[in-house]
């Protein structure tokens, strides 16, 4: 599908890591080489993802991070771009800080993209415990797995040489009716799920109308994001499956 939408015009891939799921990177290394194309990686929801043994921030040309405090490691706000083109990163370097090259001298056009100093120490902080939070997640997801078995509901198909980080737990509904009857279900017990992802972009008022994206429009009408983090308890996912559960047969 990638090398089906390459023009002429085309100069780069540009390719999302959804939900720390790694995508296939492989494969698309082989058709930016064939066709000579960079390879940018929106990798958001991707840190502490591994594709082929080593962190999946080594695939591509460039990948972008965030570090919003809604994420699996966060800054509060920020993000970060990782490159192993060295004079990329001095580009990158550059651009962060209003295109300065000293006092009086500028290389080029830039924007205030600096992390502040209170940043900084945040994530100095959160990263000394990212092992346990990625183990912690872990388990979640995992219990979310084993309870939900009876349910008919979609999960992510998880790449068998990727070490996935637990960022999320996504399930995917059978209809947007389903779903919704789910949610009102949990909101009934105080849970509120996220639907990640919507509505479908194209939907939004300031795309050009006309395009039609049937598969995100389908996906994002069926996805729901169900609670996970850290200090989420074992009893709490155990009562979120049950709600879920009685849900499904009534």
């Amino acid at each position: 599908m990638i090398e089906a939408a390459i023009t002429p015009q085309t100069s780069a891939i540009l390719a999302t890591h959804v939900f720390g799921n790694p995508c296939a990177a492989q494969e698309i290394a082989a058709v930016a080489a064939k066709h000579k194309l960079r390879v940018i990686y929106d990798a958001a929801h991707a840190f502490g993802t591994s594709y082929q043994g080593r962190s999946v921030l080594h695939q591509g040309d460039i990948s972008t991070l965030s570090f919003h405090s809604t994420k699996l490691f966060h800054t509060v706000e920020g993000g970060a771009l990782i490159t192993h083109d060295a004079d990329l990163a001095n580009k990158i370097a550059h651009m962060r800080n209003f295109g300065f090259h000293g006092p009086e001298a500028f290389q080029g056009v830039g924007i205030n993209g600096k992390n502040s100093e209170f940043h900084a120490a945040m994530g100095l902080c959160n990263l000394k415990y990212i092992r346990q939070i990625l183990a912690r997640r872990q388990q979640l997801s995992e219990a979310y797995h084993d309870m939900l078995k009876p349910l008919r509901i979609g999960k992510p198909f998880l790449h068998p040489n990727a070490g996935f980080n637990y960022a999320y737990y996504p399930v995917l509904f059978e209809s947007e009716a389903v779903l919704l009857k789910m949610v009102k279900a949990l909101h009934g017990v105080y849970v509120y799920p996220r639907r990640y992802f919507y509505p479908s972009l194209e939907t939004l008022s300031y795309v050009k109308p006309g395009q039609q994206m049937t598969i995100s429009s389908d996906i994002a009408s069926r996805v729901l994001c169900l609670p996970l983090y850290h200090d989420l308890s074992m009893e709490e996912v155990k009562m979120i499956c049950r709600a879920i559960l009685r849900a499904e047969r009534y």
